[in-house]
């Protein structure tokens, strides 16, 4: 409620003091209001630091992890895997879990502009339905690759202890820092 520039007549009816008493409670009201700043505050730049996070990990973690997955041991264990239904098993597992990537990614992809304006403050037009989605698939994908693919992985690849140690050199040097040479 605005307060008007021009001065109330006098009266005896308190009209004029009613006047300031009235806009004391508009102003009361907006404060109240502004009052609840400080609670959303937190949670929104909770919601900034996740999206920051989520975007950094995504492409410097689990893109890197699957592809590591498909370079390195999903050809370890289908050239260690016992011909036959073993053999057939293990490619037919290796192709619905470099699927599930596919999908994940482009699923990802689609929410990585979101996510950006949501980092940055802009914005919350992220696609709650395809996020939500994006951490399901994950889920049952890491939870079908703990439960079935990676003890058949180790059962596999732990009958040659070589093959077991090339997949663990292969890691390693992939990982490993290059070491410059003395200048």
């Amino acid at each position: 409620m605005a307060l008007s520039t021009t001065p109330a007549a006098p009266t005896d009816d308190g009209a004029p003091i009613a006047s300031f008493s009235n806009c004391h409670e508009g102003i009361l009201k907006k404060l109240h209001t502004l009052g609840e700043l400080p609670a959303l505050l937190e949670p929104a730049a909770r919601a900034r630091q996740i999206a920051e996070e989520a975007l950094e990990f995504f492409r410097e973690a689990i893109f890197e992890h699957h592809l590591e997955e498909e370079r390195e041991l999903f050809p370890a264990v289908i050239a260690s895997a016992q011909p036959g239904d073993e053999l057939t098993r293990v490619k037919a597992m290796t192709q619905r879990l470099t699927d599930e990537h596919r999908r994940v990614e482009a699923l990802w992809k689609t929410l990585e502009s979101g996510l950006k304006r949501v980092a940055k403050g802009q914005g919350t037009d992220l696609n709650i339905a395809d996020l939500q989605r994006l951490v399901a698939e994950y889920k049952a994908h890491a939870g079908y690759e703990e439960a079935e693919f990676l003890p058949l992985s180790e059962t596999i690849l732990s009958r040659n202890s070589n093959h077991m140690a090339a997949l663990g050199m292969s890691l390693h040097m992939r990982h490993a820092k290059p070491v410059n040479a003395y200048i």
